[in-house]
Formats: structure tokens, sequence, C-alpha cells
């Protein structure tokens, strides 16, 4: 998918960008695979915020994505590309050959009329999920499963992709997007190809209208604030934070501090973090 830019007939729109939607075949969903989200703008049900910064956006429909995949051995036929404003990526609205419709995550390369599999028969092509176990090494998956049976969890967003390094014993060895090497047992399933969409990223959002249709609130830097609103408020001027690190409104450690528990079970499983160091 390309990016298209707009002629600057005001300043926010000198540097705005969009998708071309040029892959996209289909405009509506389908109402059978969709539901409605409820909005509660951050707050909990006492009405109080707990995540800032939410509020207003565009109505939209949730659309239910097959993560899990495992209608085996039955052919399906990719009936469209949909956009998803619920993702980053596309969606692929698929049609097994018993009437049963779904949603998956388009890879790249997947076109309409193209055919689908799901199981450890299955071809290694684009778009097809099959357990680790059966896709060569060096393959590029996405949607990978931690745990079989569980449905994906992880490379799900636009343009992203794991590769598969190794097979050994019950464990298979992916690098991650991050950087990170990981392992995951054999018999999870992964899809075949590069999360479609790839270009999102250099998308210019250009105005904060646009941010607000999205549902996304303003955000008050902490530096401008009063010392009673923020740590980081006060001061004569444009004044340094005046603590060891950054904070969060609250006083806690924000930006770099490690939240991940040292004794966390599957950090047995991680080869590789993703800041090239071992975990001991």
């Amino acid at each position: 998918m390309g990016i298209k830019t707009y002629n600057p007939y005001t300043p926010s729109r000198r540097q705005m960008s969009g998708s071309d939607f040029l892959e996209i075949t289909k405009t509506t969903p389908e109402k059978s695979l969709c539901h409605s989200l409820k909005k509660n703008a951050g707050r909990n049900n006492q009405g109080k915020i707990t995540v800032r910064h939410h509020g207003g956006g565009n109505r939209r429909k949730y659309r239910i994505i097959d993560f899990k995949r495992n209608k085996d051995g039955i052919p399906a036929n990719v009936v469209a590309i949909e956009y998803d404003p619920n993702r980053t990526s596309n969606i692929a609205l698929i049609s097994y050959a018993d009437g049963e419709k779904a949603y998956i995550l388009a890879p790249e390369g997947l076109k309409v009329g193209m055919r689908v599999m799901n199981g450890p028969e299955a071809e290694v092509r684009i778009g097809n999920c099959l357990p680790l176990s059966e896709i060569p090494v060096g393959t590029l998956v996405h949607n990978i499963e931690l745990y079989p049976g569980k449905g994906g969890q992880m490379v799900r967003s636009a343009g992203n992709s794991a590769q598969l390094m190794a097979k050994e014993g019950k464990y298979a060895t992916l690098r991650l997007p991050s950087g990170e090497m990981r392992m995951v047992p054999l018999n999870a399933r992964a899809t075949i190809g590069v999360i479609g969409n790839g270009d999102h990223n250099l998308v210019n959002i250009g105005k904060a209208g646009r941010k607000r249709h999205m549902g996304i609130r303003p955000t008050v830097r902490g530096s401008v604030m009063n010392p009673n609103d923020h740590p980081h408020g006060g001061g004569e001027g444009r004044s340094p934070i005046g603590r060891p690190g950054p904070c969060t409104p609250w006083g806690k450690p924000a930006l770099g501090l490690k939240t991940r528990k040292k004794n966390k079970k599957s950090n047995k499983l991680i080869v590789r973090r993703r800041d090239g160091k071992t975990i001991k």
C-alpha cells in the first residue's frame, strides 16, 4: 500500500499524508463478523479516569479476527481485502469450502482469489498457517502462538515479521522484530509471510484534529505544569526535572525503568534480549 499526499490548501495539509488504500477491495465489513465497541473514555465503573488521554473519536465496529486458525484441512478462498480501524494491518475476508467465513490478518502479497489453508498438511505458502515444526528454517512468519491452541499473540502489526532461526528439541527459536531471540514450542502455530500495509509508519498525521478522530486526547507535558500537578513542574523558565530521573505524575520512575519481573517464568525461553544481552 502506498502513501498519498495532499494539496496544501491549509498549513497542516502541507505535511499531511495518508494511505492510498489501493489494496482495499471491499469497503463495508461482513456483518456477521462484527460487534459494537462501547466507549468509556478511559473511565472505570466508578467514572474515574484510569487511562488518560482517551475519549471522543469516530464510531467503529470491532472485526472478529481468527487468530487461532484451527480449521484444519479445509481450503479457503480470499474474498476481499479490507481496512480495519482497530489495527495497523489490513485484514482479509476468507470463505472456507464449507461456506464459513472468517477474517485473518492480510500478509503482503495476498490477493483476492488466492487460496489459503490451515494445518500441518498445508503448503508453506503466503497466508497458510502451520505448526512451527512443519515450517523450514529461515522462513518469515507472523501471528505466532506463544501457547499452542491459544491463538497468535506475537508479530501482528503492519509490516512486521519474525524469522524462524532454529529448531531443537521441543522448541523453535525465533528472531522477533525487536531483535529479541525467543524460544517457542514447536507445536505452536504461525502464519507464513510478512504482514502487509508496511507503509503505515510513513503516514504523517498532520494535525491535532486527526488524532482526536482516533480517540486520542491531548497530552500536556509535565514540565509546563505547576509543582502541585506534576513532579517535573515549577521553576523559573524552562527548568530541568530536578530529580535523578523522569517521573510519572504520581512520582513513580518513568522512561527506561525496567518493569519485567526478575523471576518471570518465561525468562528461560528468551535466548537474547532486544538490547543484545542474554538473560541470566
